[in-house]
């Protein structure tokens, strides 16, 4: 499998290194291993920009952490792109602060559960949400990162 993903980072606010982006994104794909070359556009945004887009595709006023966006493609047309996700870089910030949680974890968490939502797994009903957690937290730790739900992990003082 390779995978492509074209990082667009339209945020003032510091992100991530594309190689660590990158490999959080792999990670989450590594759960399905019989997929083929993948394409992902992962795009780094501020709150406005995310605002206008969780309104617009959602109906949701105001920004939010994440957003993904399957690519709805005929099967026949044998492409790899699985689609889009938008990651809203104070947004994860903000919630790392207030969660009190590592800068990095928390940035990875977002990059897994835009991965995961690309792949079809989904939050709205309970049992999807139990399964969905479970394996954002399966994959965290394969990235030497806490679970993602425990309260009061140990914070971290640096930058993403």
């Amino acid at each position: 499998m390779s995978l492509t993903v074209d990082i667009q980072c339209a945020s003032a606010e510091p992100v991530p290194d594309e190689d660590d982006l990158r490999s959080w994104i792999a990670a989450a794909l590594a759960t399905q291993p019989s997929r083929g070359d993948t394409e992902i556009s992962l795009r780094l945004v501020d709150v406005e920009e995310m605002a206008r887009h969780n309104e617009a595709f959602r109906g949701v006023a105001g920004p939010t952490n994440v957003l993904s966006f399957p690519a709805d493609l005929p099967a026949e047309l044998n492409l790899p792109l699985l689609g889009d996700i938008l990651i809203c870089a104070p947004i994860v910030r903000a919630e790392a602060r207030q969660q009190q949680k590592l800068l990095a974890a928390h940035w990875a968490h977002m990059a897994v559960h835009g991965t995961l939502h690309l792949l079809g797994y989904d939050h709205i009903e309970d049992s999807e949400a139990t399964k969905m957690e479970a394996l954002e937290s399966a994959i965290l730790a394969g990235l030497h990162y806490p679970c993602p739900y425990q309260t009061n992990p140990p914070q971290e003082s640096s930058l993403a």
